[in-house]
């Protein structure tokens, strides 16, 4: 598990360096339909992913299929303000360490995201499957 977190948290490390300080909020739809899906973005992981987000707290806070609620926004589309990349790797790690209050960059949704899913507890492989679920939203 040490491992997955160490390699989870590189990924994400190397793609931020790579980022020129700006996010993906303004990338153009053909911009973003270039990326290509990653290989733990499956069917399988993804039907996982959707019945964990829609039937656990994910959804009380972002809406059922992610379209955004009162506590917390839109996951849909490409903007997707706590990310810088909206790549699956950032996806996973944000799940993995969640949103402490203080890095909420959305000031109409202040309340943080607890780590792994929060009172879920989520898995390793849970977190996969949820992060495929997301890409997905994320990557239309």
């Amino acid at each position: 598990m040490r491992r997955f977190l160490a390699l989870t948290l590189l990924s994400t490390l190397a793609v931020a360096c790579k980022s020129s300080g700006g996010g993906n909020a303004n990338l153009s739809p053909a911009a973003d339909a270039k990326v290509a899906k990653p290989a733990a973005v499956t069917p399988a992981a993804v039907a996982m992913g959707d019945s964990i987000f829609n039937n656990g707290s994910c959804a009380r806070c972002h809406g059922k299929g992610g379209v955004g609620a009162t506590n917390a926004p839109s996951l849909a589309g490409p903007k997707f303000l706590q990310m810088t990349s909206g790549s699956f790797e950032e996806i996973v790690a944000t799940i993995v360490s969640g949103v402490p209050k203080e890095k909420i960059k959305d000031p109409t949704h202040p309340n943080a995201m607890g780590a792994r899913g929060g009172r879920m507890a989520l898995t390793d492989p849970q977190i996969q499957a949820v992060a495929a679920y997301v890409w997905t939203l994320s990557h239309k």
